[in-house]
């Protein structure tokens, strides 16, 4: 068996007039992010884990962001077509660790459903996914509130 890691990283700024979308859900909150699809920033944090992880690159390679057919895309159609590509080269998601980086809204009620969201979309056992919400305490970009951030680190399995 080969075991292989990955590491995806993702931000987008908060801005006014957008809908929120963390982990394939939508949040209630008074910005969101801004992006060419629908900003997922942990979905694009957990493809491009993902592919790193198979040595396929990064999101943006496989879903330009200059391709009208990706623009306000829901990203859990992004993340379905990742894991297509990676059970084409004949890969299996082992687990997904991640960690969201926001000040405000709180995401810790919101994981479960963040979860059970993306253990739907990958075919994966809801147990394979951890999400853990954090702050940077006000520090930085996000502590202003001026963005949100994702890391991902996944386990692959051939």
């Amino acid at each position: 068996m080969k075991i292989r890691v990955g590491f995806g990283f993702d931000v987008h700024q908060l801005v006014e007039n957008r809908e929120l979308w963390i982990g394939g859900i939508r949040l209630e909150h008074e910005k969101g992010l801004l992006g060419h699809s629908d900003a997922d920033v942990l979905v694009h944090a957990i493809c491009d884990a993902l592919l790193g992880a198979a040595n396929m690159r990064d999101i943006g390679y496989h879903f330009p962001d200059t391709a009208g057919e990706f623009k306000n895309i829901d990203s859990k159609i992004l993340l379905s077509k990742t894991v297509e590509l990676l059970r084409g080269r004949g890969y299996q998601i082992g687990n997904i660790d991640a960690t969201v980086c926001a000040e405000r809204p709180k995401l810790k009620a919101h994981i479960p459903a963040m979860q059970e969201t993306l253990s739907d979309v990958m075919g994966i056992d809801l147990d394979d996914i951890s999400i853990k919400a954090t702050t940077t305490e006000k520090l930085g970009f996000t502590g202003r509130e001026e963005g949100i951030s994702a890391y991902v680190t996944v386990l692959i399995t051939k």
